[in-house]
């Protein structure tokens, strides 16, 4: 028997129609951000092994990759950038002829203000030793030295055509001085999305061969947030928005879901949330296995973090999401 004389809630569940006409969470193209990888000195897209069907471009390969994404919808392309020649202050992040300045150049020659152009802001995949910044004499990462550095980075991907820059090396104070360096710089409408509650996690693995990234020595613990730590991501969140961030990240997203969840409640800002290599990973395996129904899992996925508040979710699975979106 009904506990609540009359009241069947199945009766909005019976059909597909009805269930998409009262659906409380949705699920868009423009809400999804693709990130792209580009690689100095190779010619043709390289697979990574750890993540199926992402591969490694090079800008021509790049640009067909970018224009796909925006026929589909998605809303913006973020890139990660490998360069031919590390060393210990990462150099090629801000020059001018570097891997990701030059993607950025093509990419908005080719495509205008049609998608939104981000660069990931951070000094690992460009320094020797792969970790976000400067090291002192001693071997750890110098916080005021770094920023100094991100500054700079950030003046170079505006002036080559980002949109957005979005700093994640969690330093502290890294969102104020790459304001100030892009203001001085003449760069004053470019956004900062701020990666403000990046955990230290074990589901970057993936990335780390893709990116080329993984840490020489030690890890990135003594910067990135701890797991254990919730109440903390709220204050990384307030101090990037009064340092000046235009929206804030929580990165992973499907481990930290009561993390975008809180995050979300206490700000008015875009949310945003990384559906990380290891999340892709984990369910390209699986589902190679025969052990998920790929599609349906990937869908609950997205929708999950949409659900817990994220405003934009970056995805490896953006494209492939948005052009099932857009065939309805």
């Amino acid at each position: 028997m009904n506990t609540v004389p009359g009241q069947r809630p199945r009766r909005l569940r019976r059909t597909a129609a009805m269930r998409r006409l009262v659906a409380e969470t949705r699920l868009a193209p423009a809400d999804l951000v693709l990130p792209l990888f580009v690689r100095e000195g190779i010619t043709d897209p390289t697979p990574i092994d750890a993540m199926p069907g992402v591969m490694q471009h090079s800008v021509r390969s790049l640009l067909p990759a970018a224009r796909a994404a925006v026929a589909a919808g998605v809303g913006g392309l973020i890139l990660f950038g490998i360069p031919l020649r590390k060393d210990a202050r990462g150099s090629a992040a801000d020059d001018p002829d570097g891997i990701v300045q030059v993607a950025l150049r093509a990419l908005r020659e080719d495509l205008g203000d049609t998608c939104v152009l981000m660069a990931d802001l951070c000094l690992c995949e460009y320094t020797d030793h792969g970790h976000c910044g400067i090291l002192t004499a001693r071997g750890s990462v110098d916080n005021d030295t770094t920023l100094e550095r991100y500054a700079a980075i950030a003046a170079a991907q505006a002036e080559a055509g980002a949109h957005v820059v979005a700093p994640s090396g969690m330093m502290d104070g890294q969102v104020r001085a790459i304001r100030q360096g892009l203001d001085s710089a003449g760069f004053s409408e470019t956004a900062i999305l701020a990666y403000a509650a990046k955990y230290a996690s074990a589901f970057y693995g993936p990335f780390r061969e893709a990116a080329d990234c993984a840490p020489s020595f030690g890890d990135r613990a003594g910067y990135q947030q701890d797991p254990a730590n919730g109440r903390e991501a709220l204050r990384e969140v307030a101090l990037d928005i009064a340092e000046g961030a235009d929206a804030v990240m929580v990165k992973p997203a499907m481990s930290y879901l009561d993390i975008v969840f809180r995050v979300a409640q206490a700000v008015d800002v875009p949310v945003a949330a990384y559906q990380v290599s290891g999340e892709y990973a984990m369910i390209e395996a699986a589902a190679a296995r025969g052990w998920l129904d790929r599609e349906r899992v990937i869908t609950e996925t997205l929708l999950s973090v949409r659900r817990a508040g994220a405003d934009l979710v970056l995805t490896y699975w953006a494209l492939e999401a948005a052009r099932r979106l857009q065939e309805g």
